[in-house]
């Protein structure tokens, strides 16, 4: 085992079709991130765009492992404490910057093909509506032009091909990673990301090395594309098979 493999260092991932969706390489590597995290005192992030009902679900099903801090809802929620009671209020504060959720619902209720997502997948920083790909392009752009003429410099996140989520500015997967980085002073290149799909995108713009599973999906992968890095490894493997060869690959395992 070299250094690098005896050094801690921050695990983040997505969990749909990115941790999640091969049961034999999830065992395999929650053991071998467990060892890890026992041994060296490596850090376990799970950034989802679940709710946290959802999430709960899932970790359940999974027998996912505890992480050291849950972000949810595409970065507007973050958890420190095992039972996720109440979310971080210092993510919070950041989060509440130039944002005004009545103000911003208001106008996007206007458009037509937006299709509100169920309650359990809106939160105070965070407005969700299903939109269909054949109307995406056109939507977002006048979405965007209306919100930017009243004074909100929002984000606006589409994947999978019919998820829309207006987030605060200062709020996605990406940011969050960058503030858990610096509350537990981790620096980048001790850092992997992993995704598949668009809401993963904002993890990968930074400096920490990212790891791209094989079945990710078409709008990931043509920014992979667009964007190649050293620090990004697009995997031969999908899911948690495809971490496992990342973390190997950047020699954290």
């Amino acid at each position: 085992m070299n250094a690098d493999n005896m050094s801690p260092f921050l695990f983040v991932t997505d969990l749909d079709n990115t941790l999640v969706g091969d049961d034999s390489a999830l065992l395999e590597l929650n053991q071998q991130l467990a060892k890890h995290r026992e041994r060296y005192h490596s850090k376990i992030v799970y950034a989802t765009g679940r709710s946290l009902y959802l999430y709960r679900l899932l970790a359940e099903a999974k027998s996912l492992l505890p992480p050291d801090a849950l972000i949810t809802s595409v970065g507007t929620e973050m958890y420190f404490d095992q039972n996720q009671q109440q979310s971080d209020p210092e993510w919070s504060k950041i989060l509440a910057q130039g944002w005004n959720r009545e103000a911003i619902v208001k106008i996007a209720n206007q458009f037509e093909h937006l299709q509100s997502q169920p309650k359990s997948e809106q939160n105070p920083f965070k407005i969700s509506y299903y939109l269909a790909e054949a109307v995406a392009n056109e939507t977002i752009t006048r979405l965007k032009a209306a919100l930017m003429a009243q004074g909100y410099g929002i984000k606006l996140i589409y994947s999978a091909g019919q998820d829309l989520d207006l987030l605060p500015k200062n709020g996605d997967k990406g940011l969050a990673v960058q503030f858990l980085r610096q509350r537990w002073e981790i620096p980048p290149e001790q850092t992997i990301v992993c995704g598949d799909s668009g809401n993963d995108i904002s993890m990968f713009e930074g400096l920490e090395k990212g790891l791209i599973v094989s079945n990710a999906k078409p709008e990931l992968l043509q920014w992979y594309e667009t964007n190649r890095d050293k620090n990004h490894h697009l995997a031969h493997s999908p899911c948690a098979g495809g971490i496992l060869e990342g973390l190997k690959h950047f020699n954290f395992l």
